[in-house]
């Protein structure tokens, strides 16, 4: 299996006459801009106000102008639309660039350099110019499946993005580590299901991170998923009976050249194929559930970002619940009681319901680590609920619990998020939560979900968080424990692809960019 492959090679440039100029190294020139004039670049500025004379489309949608003086004489104008009203926010910025790029690309540009202008002098727009440059390099990324079929060079035929050195607010180190990232993200998160099984992650992690600070563990052997992540080994019951799509926990770890002064753990649901189970996902509603790996892709991508930023001073652990939940005469079925790697017995409610069960194991086992780490945090990322698609749509949300709410890192994940182009909604674990998965007899200790789709459910995006913190044992673990430890849960069932679009939309790679920004900044 190949690994994936790296982006275009990013070119930060002083913009001049070499570079713009005959003999120019690039061949298009895409302008992202909140109105269509461009001053001090002579050449583009003419070219807008011909076409201006002629065309009142010009700055309102993208389009190639024929320009002479202008790299390979293709002048893309990228408009970004209104950008001051109270609803706009820096992603104009990033999605401009995405379809100038794309327009240069389909034009037959191969090195096009990026050019923003207009930019607003306000907070809100301090990264603006860093957006767009990843927004241009992810629209720029294409399936794996397609590149394999095709050929990297016909999928993904732009080699090389120019962008203006002087402009960028971030380095291109960092720009490149995250859009390679998002690439593996995308490619874990965007695959089908045949191509993308659990061992297939397993093995394309392994490639990644291959001679790196990262180390990478697989635990396959059914015995020990059994006796170590029993709650995963349920849903994956009906799954061992085909070997290709044995379950599997890839298990990663960076560790930093010098002291350790914090520590990050992170759970990632890796739903390659959710069938809904013995509550099968019917009426048309199981299409698209290759994209129910999300969460694990996300993780994984943020590792990849760890592991070429390779942060001083952070240790990062990861575990991937790699699992299809199959319809076959060993599934899992609701009312059965299975107890967790925590020895907290859990009730199935609802068979669909799966990724809480997947990442209950995971979080417990990263709960222990917790407990010898220096100043540790959980999280885990998941497409967990349609709810959080339903209550705000195209965002990710964060809740956590006690000891993280009081050190703010949901506000935080929320701040950069925003600055950066890859917002959150804040949601609250509210006492309804532990109420509704409480036991409702003595044989359990908890009730994993009811039996209604989480869209036709109150709370139905925030009640999994009170599960998995009673099913993982993070109960003991909030503001009022002994050893308070922070826990973040990320639900980006909203935000994982394109248009809410999970059968047939572009993988966002939410929320990489955001927690790479607030948990890897230099700063903090």
């Amino acid at each position: 299996m190949s690994a994936f492959r790296r982006m275009p090679n990013l070119r930060p440039v002083a913009l001049g006459a070499r570079v713009l100029g005959e003999g120019s190294p690039f061949d298009a020139l895409i302008l992202v801009a909140t109105q269509p004039r461009c001053e001090d670049l002579e050449a583009a500025q003419a070219a807008l106000a011909r076409a201006l004379s002629v065309d009142a489309r010009v700055g309102k949608d993208v389009m190639l102008l024929v320009a002479d003086g202008i790299p390979g004489r293709r002048l893309v104008v990228a408009p970004t639309g209104p950008v001051l009203r109270d609803q706009d926010d820096v992603r104009a910025f990033a999605e401009a660039a995405a379809r100038g790029a794309r327009r240069a690309r389909d034009a037959g540009a191969r090195r096009p350099l990026l050019v923003v202008r207009g930019v607003p002098q306000h907070p809100l727009y301090a990264n603006a110019h860093a957006v767009a440059v990843l927004g241009a390099l992810g629209a720029l990324w294409e399936p794996l499946e397609a590149r394999e079929r095709l050929g990297a060079a016909v999928a993904e035929p732009v080699v090389e993005l120019g962008c203006a050195a002087e402009a960028l607010e971030k380095s291109a180190e960092w720009l490149c580590a995250v859009e390679s990232g998002r690439r593996l993200a995308r490619d874990l998160g965007g695959t089908e299901p045949e191509r993308m099984s659990p061992a297939a992650i397993a093995e394309l992690c392994r490639a990644a991170f291959a001679r790196s600070p990262v180390r990478v563990t697989v635990i396959g052997q059914r015995a020990r998923l059994v006796r170590e992540y029993p709650l995963l080994a349920a849903v994956a019951r009906a799954s061992f009976a085909v070997p290709r799509h044995h379950p599997c926990v890839v298990r990663m770890e960076y560790r930093p050249a010098g002291k350790v002064r914090r520590t990050l753990l992170l759970a990632g649901k890796g739903l390659v194929y959710d069938t809904g189970g013995a509550d099968v996902k019917a009426g048309g509603h199981m299409a698209g559930m290759s994209r129910d790996k999300g969460g694990a892709a996300a993780v994984a991508g943020f590792m990849e970002v760890v592991r070429q930023l390779r942060p001083k001073h952070l240790r990062v652990v990861a575990e991937l619940g790699c699992v299809r939940n199959s319809i076959g005469p060993d599934m899992y079925v609701t009312d059965e009681i299975v107890t967790s790697h925590a020895g907290v017995r859990v009730r199935v409610g609802n068979t669909d319901a799966e990724g809480r069960l997947v990442l209950a194991d995971l979080l417990s086992h990263l709960r222990e680590d917790a407990l010898e780490a220096v100043d540790p945090h959980l999280f885990s990322i998941a497409t967990l609920t349609g709810h959080s698609g339903r209550a705000v749509g195209p965002y990710s949300i964060a809740i956590e619990n006690g000891p993280a709410r009081n050190g703010g890192v949901a506000a935080r994940l929320a701040s950069f998020g925003e600055a950066f182009g890859d917002p959150f909604e804040l949601s609250r674990l509210r006492r309804e939560d532990f109420e509704f998965v409480q036991p409702r007899s003595r044989a359990d200790d908890v009730l994993s979900c009811n039996n209604l789709p989480s869209t036709m459910t109150n709370r139905g995006h925030q009640f999994p968080m009170a599960f998995l913190a009673i099913a993982a044992g993070l109960s003991a673990h909030g503001q009022d424990g002994k050893r308070p430890l922070p826990f973040t849960h990320i639900d980006i069932g909203g935000s994982a692809n394109e248009g809410g679009d999970w059968q047939h939309g572009r993988p966002t790679a939410a929320p990489v960019l955001a927690l790479t920004a607030a948990l890897l900044d230099p700063g903090h």
